[in-house]
């Protein structure tokens, strides 16, 4: 009895790793036919280029963005004040440019690359990639710069281009 105390210790040190009563990080969900853009309501499966998802500490649902640069321009708004339990965008290294399903990653962890020739739902974006190696393949390709999650600033994302100029959002 004596030698399971210490492993009953570890096992309960382990499993408290966390803050007291926050739950666990999201998983990723995947859009489908009917997901849609927080900011504009536009249907993300009808666009090209990266998405992106918010989850918010306390919400039920991820809110969900049909483009990183309006994950971005939220993220980084002075006002944004509710608390980011995790963000995603979506590894353009291995989606599928013109459909993208899949492959999430944390937002912090991805390289990306602003002002390539490539566009997405609202117009020129911020190319996303979970590989450094891939985000510098696709600057040789289409141009633009690589840059890291901490380096993109508010100036840098800009929502006049939208797919149809929207300026209502």
């Amino acid at each position: 009895m004596i030698k399971t105390l210490p492993l009953l210790a570890l096992v309960a040190a382990l499993t408290a790793c966390g803050r007291a009563g926050e739950p666990a990080a999201s998983a990723a969900l995947e859009i489908d036919r009917g997901t849609t853009c927080e900011l504009d309501g536009m249907l993300l499966a009808d666009y090209p280029g990266p998405k992106a998802q918010i989850h918010y500490e306390g919400a039920a649902a991820p809110e969900f963005f049909c483009d990183t640069v309006e994950l971005f321009s939220t993220l980084l708004k002075p006002e944004q004040v509710r608390r980011v339990r995790i963000a995603y965008v979506q590894d353009m290294g291995r989606a599928d440019w013109e459909h993208p399903q899949g492959h999430w990653i944390d937002a912090k962890t991805g390289f990306y690359v602003l002002g390539s020739k490539r566009h997405g739902s609202m117009g020129p974006t911020i190319a996303s990639f979970a590989q450094e190696a891939d985000a510098t393949a696709f600057v040789g390709q289409h141009g633009g710069r690589l840059l890291r999650y901490a380096e993109i600033r508010p100036e840098m994302v800009d929502l006049s281009g939208g797919a149809q100029h929207d300026q209502r959002m």
